[in-house]
This record gives structure tokens, C-alpha cells and sequence, in this order.
């Protein structure tokens, strides 16, 4: 992409995408958080609840394939604009639907809406990420991904107080929409738009959605791509089982109290955004393939070491390089993916629904497992899977030499 290069233009481009990495993350924690009310109120089963869950999803995935088309037509700056807009609309329809309505059809619109609008943002925001760190010649993907982590930490703290006060769905819904979408507004102005040589050829190149269609799905045959979404997948069941299961695991695998259960999860959650924070300038030092087999290494110690502790001060050590060793996987894998620009879309399209895929196939297969063999044993398949992540690791090697410098 043709854009001006001044560092101040680059530096309030990279903002806007931190802020948008944060409006996407407030929004998920807005609605989950919530999610005990939503079922409260529309009177509905825990089975229900996962049928508007299993709509959301489908519909995220159906976001991630359309992203590149969405990409392509109206550049990254409409496209996370529009897909803010959606999730904002979204937000809007759910708290009709369980504060006004109280029909689960009208939740599960909602949803629908804020999955696609979230799923499409997550390609495009990513490939913006990917594109930043090109012109900035530094390592920014991680911090973009403990953005989006702090809007998570915020969205749940907004819901605690919502839920403390007793404020309506409908009111903290059309409050967080609103904050979603004016700040959305506010930080897409910072997001280069494309030249019009550009649009030219994006125009040149999508003579028909056949056509992006068939590109779309041609980045599949990629080896080296295989091999990231290997490592995309280790480390997404990384991350995604700790957060399902870290808490009922201390409790019921360890005997534990459930406050401790809630303590380990906090120092996971926490272990996995300092990684992020602190994971660019690592990366440009050491280059992603030394920092992700020690991710690797860090997270295999770590869940080896939750699994088999037997007193609270390990479980603490491991639970800590566990997040250490899964917080940089996922962002790593959308950098290695967006590598090639002339098809940046589509390979981090391909690459986050494998991960969207680890994060909902994850939970209910280590879920099943565990009715058989115990949770403890069931997270040693999440430990294989982070073993296969590291040996892909050589997949995601930088494809050009970075320039080292400080801001």
C-alpha cells in the first residue's frame, strides 16, 4: 500500500490500530460478561446459551472468509469501519433482545451481527498490524494483541460495574455501541487510505467475487502457510484452554479452592499480556523463530508443571510460563501470514480461522476427554499440540531483514 511515511502520520496510523485492537476486545468482554444476565433474563438453558454461542461463531468464521473480498473492495479503512459498525449494531440488537424483546431469535441476530462484524475485523485489523510493523521496521503485532487483551480486562471491568448497579442491558449495550462506533470513526480518519494507482489495481486484480473467491481459497496450498496455522493452532489451544479450564482444573484436579482456581487464571491472564507487552523488542533481538521454540519450550514446562504440582507455589510457576510461552504464538503466526502483501488478506484470513477453529473445537474436546480420563490428563493433548507448534516454528522466519531501531 501506498501511504505517506512522516513519523508522526506513522505513529498516529500505529495508534488507531492499537485503539481499534482495543474497541474489538471491549466489545467481546461486553458481551460475555454478560452472558450470565442475557440467559437470566431470556429464561433459557445452558444448551440454548450454547446454540447463540455456536451462531455468533459460525457467523465470525463467515467474517474471516469474507474479509479479504471486504478488503479489497473498500481498503482497510472502510473495511474495519464497517466491521466496527456491525459489531456496534450487533451489540445494539442483543441488549434489544434480552432487555426489551426477550427473544432469544432477536439475541441471536444480534449476534450474528456482531460475529461477522468482529470476525472480519480481526483479518483486517491484523493485516493493518502486519503493514504497520513494514513501515514502522519494528516489531509492534504483540502490543497490538495486549491492546486488544486490555480492552478485554476493560469490557469486564465496565460489565462488573453494570452488573454491581443493576444498569440495564439495553442501556450498557447502546453505551458500549456507542463508544464502539465513535471511536471507531475517530481512529479509521488515521488509517491510511489507499492511492488511487492502488485502487486501480485492486480493481485490476477483482474482476469478480469468483474470482477473489478462488484466490481466496488458492493460499491453502501454501506448505509454508500450513506449517504457521500449525503454529497458530498449537498455540491458540494454548491459550484458549487455559482460559476454559485453568480454574475448574485447580479446583477439581488439585483439590484447591475455587478462589485459588480464580488466582491462577488471574496469573495466567496476567503472565500472557506482560508477554505481549514486552514481546516486540524480544522479537526484533532474537527473530521469531528462536522466540516461539522458547515460547514453545516455556509453554510445555509450564502446563508439564501444572499438571503434576503438587503445592500452590508451583502451580503459580507454572500457570506463569505457561502465559509467558502462549502469549506470543498467535500474533506471531498473523505477522508470519501477512508477510506477502499481495496476498496479506487471504493468508491471515486462512491462518485466524484455524485459530478461530482451535478456540471453538478446543474447550468441548478437552470438555470430553475429561469426562473419560480427568482434566489434568486431558490438557497433555493441548501439551502435544504445543510440541507441534514448536517444531513448525522455522515456518514463520522473517522473509525480509528488519531494521533495528527506537522510537
Amino acid at each position: 500500500m501506498a501511504v505517506t511515511t512522516s513519523r508522526s502520520e506513522l505513529v498516529a496510523w500505529r495508534n488507531a490500530i492499537f485503539v481499534i485492537f482495543t474497541m474489538s476486545g471491549l466489545s467481546v468482554a461486553t458481551w460475555a460478561a454478560r452472558v450470565p444476565t442475557i440467559k437470566a433474563n431470556l429464561d433459557i438453558s445452558t444448551g440454548s446459551v450454547g446454540l447463540l454461542v455456536l451462531c455468533m461463531s459460525a457467523c465470525s468464521v463467515v467474517g474471516l472468509i469474507v474479509a479479504p473480498m471486504m478488503f479489497a473492495r473498500l481498503g482497510p479503512r472502510r473495511s474495519m469501519l464497517t466491521s466496527l459498525l456491525l459489531v456496534a449494531v450487533g451489540l445494539i440488537v442483543i441488549g434489544l433482545g434480552a432487555a426489551v424483546v426477550f427473544t432469544p431469535v432477536v439475541v441471536g441476530i444480534g449476534l450474528g451481527l456482531f460475529g461477522f462484524g468482529n470476525g472480519s475485523c480481526d483479518v483486517v485489523m491484523n493485516v493493518e498490524a502486519a503493514d504497520v510493523e513494514k513501515h514502522l521496521k519494528r516489531t509492534v503485532m504483540p502490543l497490538m494483541h495486549a491492546f486488544f487483551s486490555g480492552g478485554t480486562v476493560l469490557g469486564a471491568g465496565i460489565a462488573a460495574l453494570t452488573e454491581l448497579l443493576q444498569v440495564s442491558m439495553i442501556a450498557h449495550a447502546l453505551v458500549m455501541a456507542a463508544v464502539v462506533a465513535a471511536t471507531a470513526f475517530v481512529a479509521a480518519r488515521f488509517v491510511p487510505l489507499r492511492t488511487s494507482t492502488d485502487t486501480q489495481e485492486l480493481k485490476r486484480q477483482n474482476t469478480s467475487w469468483q474470482q477473489k473467491v478462488r484466490e481466496s481459497l488458492a493460499v491453502w496450498a501454501d506448505p509454508r502457510l500450513l506449517a504457521i496455522g500449525v503454529i497458530i493452532l498449537g498455540m491458540a489451544f494454548a491459550e484458549g484452554s487455559a482460559n476454559d479450564w485453568v480454574a475448574l482444573a485447580v479446583v477439581e484436579g488439585h483439590g484447591m479452592l475455587e478462589s485459588a482456581g480464580a488466582a491462577i487464571l488471574a496469573v495466567f491472564l496476567t503472565a500472557m499480556t506482560v508477554g505481549r507487552v514486552i514481546g516486540g523488542p524480544i522479537l526484533d533481538r532474537f527473530g521469531r523463530v528462536k522466540v516461539l521454540i522458547g515460547c514453545s519450550v516455556s509453554a510445555v514446562a509450564g502446563l508439564l508443571l501444572f499438571i503434576v504440582a503438587p503445592t500452590l507455589p508451583l502451580l503459580v510457576i507454572g500457570a506463569i510460563l505457561w502465559g509467558l510461552g502462549a502469549s506470543l504464538g498467535f500474533p506471531v503466526g498473523m505477522s508470519a501470514a501477512a508477510d506477502s502483501p499481495k496476498d496479506a488478506a487471504a493468508r491471515v484470513s486462512a491462518v485466524a480461522i484455524i485459530g478461530y477453529c482451535a478456540f471453538l473445537v478446543g474447550p468441548p474436546l478437552i470438555g470430553l476427554l475429561a469426562d473419560h480420563i480427568g482434566l489434568l490428563n486431558a490438557l497433555f493433548v493441548v501439551l502435544g499440540l504445543i510440541v507441534f507448534a514448536g517444531v513448525a516454528s522455522p515456518a514463520a522466519r522473517e522473509r525480509s531483514v528488519r531494521i533495528h531501531d527506537s522510537e
